[in-house]
């Protein structure tokens, strides 16, 4: 029986501080942490916020909602990415920017999104025909992958 190995790489950039990112990165992660303050989480007490910047120059933004009857709840880049292609169908989503913070602490890491979350973040690109930058923001260092591919190596993908 014959098999090969296949080895997989990922394309990661660390940032030291949010100075060395462009603007419109800088205001998505202020947005991001803003936003994280509206979520709804009294069971984890994990709160996440994110933003999407749109191909037309739209940011929407979006915090995890959890509930009860788990796994009702949805983290906050799916929330901002519906939102987004709820009011922008077919605009390209050129960047994601996720924080999050536990307890009401500063996010000193940053936080990287959830595999389902991961899979949305793929379609877009699919969808799209182009990778998508994402941000994981912390206090102390931001963290860039270039395309879902990078966290993601080996999704989902309908024949």
């Amino acid at each position: 029986m014959a098999f090969r190995k296949l080895k997989i790489a990922s394309e990661i950039t660390e940032f030291d501080s949010i100075e060395e990112l462009p603007e419109s990165i800088q205001k998505m992660i202020y947005l991001s942490k803003e936003v994280s303050q509206t979520a709804y989480a009294p069971y984890s007490n994990f709160k996440v916020g994110s933003s999407v910047l749109l191909e037309n120059g739209e940011i929407i933004t979006g915090s995890n909602q959890e509930n009860s009857a788990y796994p009702s709840g949805l983290c906050a880049e799916r929330v901002a990415l519906f939102s987004a292609n709820s009011k922008y169908p077919n605009v390209p989503v050129k960047a994601v920017v996720v924080y999050g913070s536990k307890g009401g602490e500063k996010a000193v890491d940053p936080v990287a999104p959830c595999g389902a979350c991961r899979q949305v973040i793929s379609e877009y690109e699919d969808l799209a025909g182009m990778k998508i930058d994402l941000y994981m923001a912390g206090e102390s260092r931001v963290i860039l992958a270039k395309g879902i591919e990078s966290l993601l190596p080996m999704r989902f993908r309908l024949l």
